[in-house]
C-alpha cells in the first residue's frame, strides 16, 4: 500500500489483517462497497468527500472490533455463556480454600513456635498467594473453554430454582439456639458430676474443678445472655445491627474467658491430664514448660483447642452479621 493510501484503504487494511486469508477478499469487497455507499449518501446531501469519508469510517468504529464481528471472535475474557458458572465456582472456592489454607499455615506456625508476627506474616502471604492462584487458574480454565467452545457440563433446569426464604426468624431457629445452649449446660454438669471418660473409679472431669463456682458462673452468665438474645431476636422477628453487635460482644467475651484460662493452664483438669498419661501415654508430654518447648502432644492439643476457641466465636460473629445483612435486604 502506498504512502498516499486513502483513509478507506487504510481502514480496510486494518480490518482484514486479523481475518483468515481465505476470507479477506470477501470482507474487503463487502466492506469497500458498504463504505462507498455510505459516502455517496452523504455526498448527495452536499457534504464534502473528505469529511464524509471521515464521518463514515468514524461511525464504523475500531477496525479491530469490526474484524472480530466478521470472524465471529469474542472480544471478552469470559462471555455470558460461561460467566455465571465461572463466578459461582470462583466464589465457592474463595469461601473454602483460602480460610482452610490460612488455618493450616497458622496452626503449623504456632506448633513450630513461631512468633505472633511470623504467624501473621505467613498467613497473609499464603492467603494472598492462594487467592491469586485461584482467580488466575479458574479464569484461565474458563478462558480456554470460551475460546474452544467446549461444554462445561453445567446446565440449568427449573428444579434448581431456590425455595423462597422466610422473612424473619422462625420458631425453629429459636428452638435450635435454645437446644444447643441447653445441651452445652447439660454437658458441663455431666462432666462435673458424671464424667465423660471411664476411669475405673470416681469420675475425673475434663474441665478444671477449680472453675467452680466463679469461673463457671461467668460461663453460665454468658449462656444466659445468649438465651436472652435468642428470645429477643425471635420476639423482634429479625436480626438487626444492635443484635449483631451484642452477639459479637458475647462471642468475644467467651473467647477471652476461655483463651485466658487455657493460656494460664486453668481450663483443663490437671488430674485428667495425669490420668491420660498414666493410662498408657508414656510418650506424652506431661504439660510442664520443658515438655511444651519440645512440642509435646499436650502442647499440640492445647494449640488445637485454642484454635477451636477462636474459630467457633469467629463463625458465630460472621453468622450474626450475615443474618443481619439478609434481614436488611429483605426489609
Amino acid at each position: 500500500m502506498t504512502e498516499t493510501a486513502t483513509l478507506t484503504e487504510r481502514y480496510i487494511a486494518a480490518t482484514v489483517r486479523s481475518i483468515t486469508p481465505a476470507a479477506q477478499d470477501d470482507v474487503k469487497a463487502e466492506l469497500a462497497a458498504s463504505i462507498d455507499d455510505a459516502i455517496e449518501a452523504r455526498l448527495e446531501q452536499g457534504e464534502p468527500r473528505e469529511s464524509a469519508e471521515r464521518a463514515v469510517l468514524t461511525e464504523l468504529g475500531d477496525p479491530g472490533i469490526l474484524a472480530a464481528s466478521y470472524a465471529d471472535r469474542p472480544l471478552h475474557l469470559i462471555g455470558p455463556r460461561y460467566y455465571l458458572t465461572w463466578w459461582r465456582l470462583l466464589k465457592l472456592l474463595l469461601w473454602i480454600v483460602p480460610p482452610f489454607a490460612a488455618f493450616g499455615v497458622a496452626l503449623a506456625q504456632v506448633l513450630n513456635g513461631a512468633s505472633v508476627g511470623e504467624v501473621i506474616g505467613q498467613v497473609v502471604a499464603v492467603t494472598i498467594s492462594v487467592v491469586v492462584h485461584l482467580v488466575f487458574w479458574t479464569t484461565l480454565v474458563f478462558f480456554v473453554l470460551e475460546r474452544t467452545g467446549a461444554d462445561t457440563g453445567v446446565g440449568w433446569d427449573v428444579d434448581q430454582l431456590p425455595m423462597p426464604t422466610v422473612n424473619g426468624v422462625g420458631r425453629a431457629d429459636l428452638i435450635a439456639s435454645l437446644g444447643f445452649l441447653v445441651i452445652g449446660v447439660g454437658a458441663i454438669f455431666w462432666d462435673r458430676f458424671v464424667g465423660f471418660f471411664p476411669t475405673g473409679g470416681d469420675p475425673i472431669p475434663v474441665l478444671n474443678p477449680g472453675l467452680w463456682p466463679w469461673g463457671i458462673t461467668i460461663l453460665f452468665a454468658l449462656i444466659i445472655a445468649e438465651v436472652l438474645l435468642a428470645v429477643a431476636i425471635y420476639a423482634h422477628g429479625r436480626w438487626n445491627a444492635l443484635f449483631a453487635w451484642i452477639n459479637t460482644a458475647l462471642a468475644v467475651a467467651f473467647a477471652i474467658w476461655s483463651l485466658t484460662l487455657l493460656v494460664r493452664g486453668e481450663l483443663v483438669n490437671p488430674a485428667f491430664l495425669d490420668f491420660v498419661v498414666s493410662a498408657g501415654g508414656e510418650g506424652l508430654a506431661r504439660g510442664d514448660a520443658g515438655a511444651a518447648e519440645q512440642g509435646g502432644v499436650f502442647r499440640i492439643l492445647a494449640v488445637l483447642t485454642g484454635f477451636c476457641l477462636v474459630l467457633f466465636p469467629a463463625w458465630d460473629i460472621i453468622d450474626g452479621w450475615l443474618k443481619t445483612r439478609r434481614a436488611r435486604r429483605q426489609a
